[in-house]
């Protein structure tokens, strides 16, 4: 006789931010917490979203989860959807853990209410922000009231976002690394500015793995904040309290709050202190307005300059600016292959605007402004799905133009350092041989070495016709199709809107050609792949 188990009851659905046994710990705790009030309820499967409770934000679910979809199609997309899926849909979709969080658990933690903070998506910007803002009443009257499980179970748990993981484990428990040099890797004549990064991470207790990224907390240019201050008429050395603590002004706009996009809160303050169409157009900046074609362009710096009658108080100030985000950026070096050590890619970001020198913060921070020997907060952001295979013989093949090439250095260090039999095949791009072959004398002295079975080279500045990966990719269809046919891993890091997108557009043409598959079929290979593992991308 066949005997008949009622499976348990699941009240947290898989896709809750928690492990599986904090999941089957609070089921049993909500069982026997509501007792009769469960009496004749329907198991659910596994993955299934209780009926009561809203659905919480799920990669599984997520058909707007692609970074190339702007943001109003993907609001268009989570329309019928619940408040945590339209959160999710808000966030930028790259899942580059800049926020702590992927972009489905960070949606997740700000509809259980464990997570306050909204500024925290630093790809999605102001759009972002806005959105969320937005979406936040939506939010308030869509999260279940106790003592629904989901209520419960966000009391219950830990708050994701608030708590203090380890030093040098989370963004808000950095730990303390030392400049060691830079490097610059384009040769005279390159229109880039592009630096290997050396910090040393004795002392700190972080243990990394290709494939994770260092997370960095720069300090704005002392230039500029002397002429944002100069511009208030403060006095740089001002003592104001802050949620930061106590510190001179100049000290507070060098390593606490943001000098890049003007947030809105600065546009609201400088409506109250201006009048007439000046107080209109400030209003319609803080609305995310674009009354004048410039909102794209105005940095705080600018702001100020735009209203030059409204002067607030530094403290005041102060409160209306964003905190300074650290930034994230893919490790090229290998635990392996250097060991007590990290080293970055890091293209310096400059560019002029109306006859004035815009910097990246934490790019000129590391390209020129650390000394040698400064100590510089970091902390290690672990890779969500991007690795090397477990197996060491399985082969690779990796596409990285630019500082994408990032990571794929540290793969190959780490192949090369453990000997692994997999092949390995780069394709790398940039504007010109000559200046930006990054890493040149070290891929052809892995090549020579057996380490990079094959180096494929795209110059878009070189000769007549511009030259990208995704083109040398279908010149070499044949062979990627032999690659990926014998179980090769498929991977792309650099920018998501772009060059990621043609690269996929590029795998399925090959599926299609070499693969003899409908175009239908062809998507459908590339899905595969992604929910094999096979296929993995770090981008921005």
């Amino acid at each position: 006789m066949t005997q008949h188990v009622t499976p348990p009851l699941v009240l947290i659905p898989e896709s809750a931010p928690f492990t599986a046994d904090q999941r089957a710990w609070l089921s049993g705790y909500f069982a026997a917490l509501l007792g009769p009030a469960l009496e004749g309820a329907t198991a659910l499967a596994p993955g299934e979203v209780p009926a009561a409770g809203p659905a919480l934000a799920d990669n599984g679910d997520a058909p707007w989860h692609d970074p190339s979809i702007p943001l109003g199609d993907r609001m268009a997309m989570a329309t019928e959807r619940s408040a945590a899926q339209k959160l999710m849909a808000a966030m930028a979709q790259q899942d580059c853990g800049q926020c702590g969080y992927t972009c489905a658990d960070y949606a997740n933690a700000i509809f259980l209410r464990k997570e306050e903070r909204l500024n925290l998506c630093q790809p999605g910007g102001k759009e972002t922000l806005r959105m969320l803002k937005k979406l936040e009443a939506e939010v308030a009257g869509a999260a279940p009231a106790a003592p629904a499980a989901a209520a419960i179970a966000a009391e219950a748990a830990p708050a994701a976002g608030a708590a203090t993981g380890p030093s040098g484990y989370c963004r808000e428990n950095p730990a303390e690394a030392v400049f060691l040099s830079r490097r610059r890797l384009n040769a005279p004549g390159g229109e880039k500015e592009t630096w290997h990064i050396e910090i040393d991470l004795a002392g700190t207790g972080i243990d990394y793995a290709v494939g994770d990224s260092l997370g960095l907390f720069p300090a704005n240019a002392p230039a500029l904040v002397d002429t944002v201050i100069a511009e208030l008429g403060a006095r740089p050395e001002r003592v104001v309290a802050t949620r930061f603590g106590e510190a001179t002004l100049r000290d507070h706009l060098l390593g606490h709050y943001a000098l890049g996009a003007a947030p809105d809160g600065l546009f609201q303050l400088l409506s109250l202190l201006t009048s007439g169409p000046a107080r209109r157009k400030a209003q319609a900046l803080a609305a995310g307005e674009d009354p004048d074609g410039d909102l794209a362009h105005l940095d705080v710096l600018a702001a100020l300059h735009k209203f030059p009658g409204a002067r607030p108080d530094a403290e005041v100030f102060l409160e209306a600016l964003d905190p300074l985000q650290p930034r994230l950026y893919s490790i090229s070096s290998s635990p392996k292959a250097d060991p007590g050590r990290v080293s970055l890619t890091v293209d310096a970001v400059r560019y002029s605007h109306r006859s004035r020198l815009r910097l990246g913060v934490a790019s000129t921070h590391l390209g020129e402004r650390l000394a040698e020997a400064a100590k510089v907060k970091v902390y290690l952001q672990k890779a969500h799905g991007f690795g090397l295979p477990d197996d060491p013989g399985t082969p690779i093949i990796m596409v990285g133009p630019g500082t994408g090439i990032a990571p794929f250095r540290a793969f190959l260090r780490e192949r090369a350092a453990v000997k692994a039999p997999g092949r390995n095949w780069l394709f790398f791009g940039h504007q010109r041989q000559a200046s930006d072959f990054f890493y040149r004398d070290e891929l052809n002295g892995l090549k020579e070495a057996g380490i990079l079975t094959r180096l494929s080279l795209a110059w878009s500045r070189d000769g007549g016709e511009k030259t990208y990966v995704q083109d040398r990719m279908r010149e070499n269809g044949r062979e990627v199709w032999r690659w990926l046919e014998e179980g090769a891993h498929f991977y792309v890091c650099g920018d998501a809107k772009r060059m990621a997108k043609d690269v996929e557009r590029a795998l399925i043409d090959i599926a299609a050609k070499e693969g003899g598959r409908s175009p239908d079929d062809a998507v459908a290979y590339l899905a595969a792949l992604k929910k094999a593992g096979r296929y993995q991308a770090d981008v921005y």
